[in-house]
């Protein structure tokens, strides 16, 4: 049985929406893509035309990078929320996303994407990555603490 689907979203674009109740500790997903460097993630969004601060790379912990946009899945539709209800664990090469609180159908399913800039964080990188997920501690911006 589906669990989820990808529609239109409210926060940004797509979003993938749940299509029954979902308990906590449900492993959903696995967030699937092309395991490149970061240099190499880095070149192809260099590249690309894709809009400012909008890519469907998940950075592992060893630096490289799934680059969800090349043999991706439904989870590179999972949009941001400072209060997610689901979040990401790597194990190895692999990246699974999970519930970490009950979701009812029809809710739209999210991680903290928490993405980390090189160099200087200034006011219009800030604003680059506004965050619109309206919860009430938003913290306003999709980059890390």
């Amino acid at each position: 049985m589906r669990r989820i689907v990808v529609r239109s979203s409210p926060v940004h674009g797509r979003g993938v929406f749940a299509l029954a109740n979902i308990k906590t500790g449900t492993l959903i997903l696995e967030y699937k893509g092309t395991l490149v460097s970061w240099r190499r993630a880095q070149r192809a969004y260099e590249r690309s035309a894709a809009e400012w601060g909008h890519t469907f790379f998940f950075g592992l912990d060893d630096g490289r990078v799934i680059d969800g946009g090349q043999r991706g899945n439904s989870a590179r539709w999972l949009n941001h929320s400072c209060f997610p209800n689901c979040e990401a664990e790597q194990a190895g090469e692999r990246v699974f996303i999970r519930t970490i609180r009950p979701i009812g159908k029809g809710s739209e399913l999210y991680i903290d994407y928490q993405l980390q800039i090189e160099g200087r964080r200034t006011a219009g990188i800030t604003r680059a990555y506004v965050c619109r997920c309206r919860a009430a501690d938003c913290r306003g911006t999709m980059l890390s603490g």
